[in-house]
């Protein structure tokens, strides 16, 4: 064998070991990605998932309801859908109807969307990324005045 040839064979080996390591790493953690949906993109999925997502999107005015011990209901709306969403749990402290929040969890078989985690954004002139970007998409986002959003 040539030095050309080893070096080739070594190139090609070291490329086809790259590739399965990346591979491997990907299929591991096609479990712990989640997923980010606006209501809108929820709703209008055919499968419904059952796979752990986010969802964002404004907490409906007159939504917010307790349901039990700690527990709570409220709806996710957007422009065009509005999703129920239980959270057992207590709410973070900004979190108020109006509201731009993330909830992540799994929707449920009766269309309601279980959240493990609820997270609400820390102030005036913040809103979390993907809401932006959701709300701009649908022409629904007025920004804030003098503050740009956070983007991760």
């Amino acid at each position: 064998m040539t030095r050309r040839q080893r070096r080739l064979t070594f190139a090609l080996t070291s490329i086809a070991l790259t590739g399965l390591a990346v591979g491997l790493a990907l299929w591991a953690l096609q479990d712990t990605v989640t997923y980010f949906y606006s209501p809108t993109e929820l709703a209008a999925m055919p499968d419904k998932p059952g796979r752990p997502v986010r969802l964002g999107g404004l907490v409906a005015t007159g939504s917010l309801r307790q349901i039990g011990h700690g527990e709570v209901m409220f709806e996710l709306a957007d422009e065009h859908a509005v999703i129920p969403v239980a959270f057992a749990g207590p709410l973070p402290d900004l979190f108020r109807e109006g509201q731009g929040i993330i909830a992540e969890g799994r929707l449920a078989p009766d269309g309601v969307f279980r959240a493990s985690s609820v997270l609400a954004k820390h102030d005036e002139a913040y809103m979390p990324g993907e809401i932006v970007k959701s709300l701009k998409a649908q022409k629904h986002w007025r920004g804030n005045e003098g503050a740009a959003p956070a983007t991760r």
